[in-house]
């Protein structure tokens, strides 16, 4: 453990300049004292490492001393910069870990090769905030081979033929202009362009694909993240799809978000009922997920679906009002 914090205590001082032991103790999560002591056997090492009194001093390195990092292929550098560029969770505790390998990626990367890395790194979106559908589901994954390709285009700025399955239709090869890839917890999606016009793809859908060695018609540099958030709102608010308020007993929340395409908004009632804002793809799926919950939910929202519930229930109670 002291060897790997040795090389992030030389990395910071490289890649920031002067540091003060405070700093330096911030970063490696550790106490100014533990630091002295590296800098300490740092010197004793015979890495030029030398301290600045004063109010405005800390810890510096001699211009012109290097190091050397080797060992990653372009794709561990890559993902190693991808993950490094998340929301900054310690997943798994591994957070100083992921960031200390960070500083020594971006350090051993030559640098003519920063702005490119980095340029790729932006045309992969993790987790974002935003989700086209908000509710868990089961993992999905694509074919490995037809990954690697539709990643190389991505990345290459190159067109992409891929062999995709549409919901209820036949496979059929189309030919796209890749944008960036997403992946929301499960799910990925490539985010690309055809014929001009804005698509989103399951990757899971995707069977093959194929890199094309044509140029992609696509800007040079790209707001992945903006572009998600676009589509999604988009998504949730385009075709015959309906927003209900509904109020539902929390015992039976997760078979009604089960049935929805989304979530809107969530808040608990004084009775320890939930009061959820709920998308359906149309009024037929909202009025059969409501019907299946029973007494343990109650649409208030809109009035059209309040009326078929109410029109159903009427005639089962007809039904069943005399004996047979």
């Amino acid at each position: 453990m002291r060897a790997d914090r040795l090389v992030s205590l030389v990395l910071l001082l490289r890649q920031r300049g002067r540091l003060s032991a405070a700093a330096l103790a911030r970063e490696l999560e550790v106490t100014p004292r533990t630091v002295q002591r590296d800098i300490e056997a740092l010197s004793a090492a015979g890495v030029p490492v030398y301290a600045e009194r004063g109010r405005h001093g800390g810890y510096a390195l001699l211009p012109g001393f290097g190091t050397e990092l080797t060992g990653l292929s372009h794709d561990e550098t890559l993902a190693l910069l991808v993950a490094g560029s998340g929301h900054g969770e310690d997943v798994f505790g591994l957070g100083p870990a992921l960031a200390s390998a960070v500083r020594k990626v971006l350090d051993a990367l030559p640098e003519g090769h920063r702005s490119t890395v980095s340029d790729a790194a932006r045309r992969l979106l993790i987790d974002p905030e935003a989700d086209l559908v908000l509710h868990q589901r089961a993992p999905e994954e694509a074919p490995s081979t037809a990954m690697i390709q539709v990643r190389r285009a991505v990345l290459a700025g190159h067109k992409l033929r891929i062999h995709y399955a549409a919901t209820d239709q036949a496979p059929q090869w189309r030919t796209v202009d890749p944008i960036g890839l997403v992946t929301v917890g499960t799910r990925g999606y490539l985010l690309a362009r055809r014929s001009g016009a804005d698509r989103t793809y399951r990757l899971s859908r995707v069977l093959a694909a194929e890199e094309l060695p044509e140029p992609a018609q696509r800007p040079d540099r790209v707001d992945l993240d903006r572009i998600w958030r676009e589509r999604c709102d988009q998504y949730l608010s385009g075709g015959d799809q309906v927003t209900a308020l509904v109020r539902v007993n929390p015992a039976r929340r997760e078979e009604l978000v089960s049935t929805a395409l989304a979530v809107r908004a969530e808040d608990p009632e004084e009775d320890g009922w939930l009061r959820l804002e709920v998308t359906f793809p149309d009024a037929q799926h909202a009025e059969w997920a409501l019907w299946q919950l029973a007494a343990d939910a109650e649409a208030l929202a809109p009035p059209s679906l309040r009326t078929s519930l109410r029109e159903r229930a009427t005639a089962i109670t007809t039904r069943y009002k005399t004996s047979p």
